[in-house]
């Protein structure tokens, strides 16, 4: 039997009707095959009476001392309601044999031990008390599992949100630049960047886009610096399985932003390199920039590296490695991630 459908038996309000009404059966069959203690009818009125303290004793516990004593850390309340209940019903037990006896003709000496007695009724306090115990642990770590999810699909979107305006606000600055110095350019730039808006607009509100969208959601990015800047190059390689791989939308955006932001270089050419690689359930990506040869005064990082490395940590824990190196010359961002 699969065991998800036996827990969703024990704990879901959906088979709540079922659980009843196997336990009810369960008592029923117990007691009629147990060894008979009188004679008719007296037989088969101490089985009702037993049946009526079993029923009674274990929903008792199950929906009231349970709940009010137990989940409420009142131990020692719980303590005395399990003492005075063996207690009680032993007393109820030996009335109803005391009743039964006359007519009793083969069992005469049929007095229950009171220690026995006691551990018969101890156990099943213990066993209605654990299923309850269950059901609330159950209850109470799905809660937190929600909550969690709940929480990290918040601050993933709440991430996702903050490279939005940080992109449009650099692409929108770029073309108020150039509106004077050349108008040509900044109705290309404008023109990409309404392919860039469409993107993120419908594709980015997706959980996952494909890979092939992302790279060329990059492309066009670059593209965009590139009609900015004239001594700038950039390259894009593409190798192993890309096709039909899918990745969260805008992972890669803040390693080419940092590249950019940070690349600029009014003497040299500066460049921006992206790898991408497809093999064996995993995916590299590699993006390296050039440095100026002026060390700029911000260093490479900030909010766009510290997003992603955020979201990373939400969106693949256990299943990503990012590695960034640095030296005179370049920057490299080096990040595989299990598929």
């Amino acid at each position: 039997m699969d065991t998800n459908w036996m827990l969703q038996l024990i704990v879901s309000k959906k088979y709540r009707l079922q659980r009843h009404l196997s336990i009810i059966a369960f008592c029923i069959v117990v007691l009629y095959y147990s060894p008979p203690d009188y004679v008719e009818p007296f037989e088969t009125y101490n089985r009702l009476v037993i049946f009526v303290q079993i029923i009674l004793l274990a929903y008792s516990n199950m929906y009231f001392f349970v709940p009010k004593f137990l989940f409420n850390k009142k131990y020692l309340g719980y303590g005395l309601f399990v003492l005075s209940i063996i207690i009680l019903t032993f007393y109820i037990h030996e009335f109803f044999a005391c009743y039964f006896k006359p007519d009793s003709l083969p069992y005469q000496n049929d007095s229950i031990n009171f220690f026995t007695f006691s551990f018969m009724v101890l156990v099943l306090i213990v066993a209605s008390a654990a299923v309850k115990l269950f059901q609330q642990w159950i209850s109470d770590a799905q809660l937190i599992f929600d909550l969690k999810l709940a929480k990290t699909n918040a601050e993933l979107e709440q991430l996702k949100n903050q490279i939005n305006p940080h992109f449009l606000f650099n692409m929108l600055n770029n073309a108020n630049v150039l509106i004077e110095d050349d108008p040509k350019k900044a109705s290309q730039v404008l023109m990409k960047l309404s392919d860039l808006l469409r993107y993120q607009l419908y594709d980015s509100s997706r959980d996952k886009v494909l890979l092939t969208s992302e790279i060329h959601f990059l492309e066009d990015f670059l593209n965009l610096e590139k009609v900015r800047r004239d001594n700038f190059n950039f390259l894009i390689s593409k190798e192993g399985e890309l096709s039909g791989v899918q990745v969260p939308p805008l992972l890669f955006i803040s390693f080419v932003e940092n590249a950019v932001k940070h690349n600029n270089d009014s003497t040299n050419l500066s460049y921006v390199n992206l790898f991408f690689d497809v093999r064996h359930s995993e995916l590299f990506f590699k993006c390296i920039n050039s440095k100026p040869a002026v060390k700029a005064v911000n260093k490479p990082g900030g909010l766009g590296l510290d997003n992603i490395k955020r979201r990373l940590e939400l969106l693949f824990p256990s299943s990503h490695d990012l590695k960034i190196e640095e030296n005179t010359e370049t920057y490299c961002a080096t990040l595989i991630l299990k598929l």
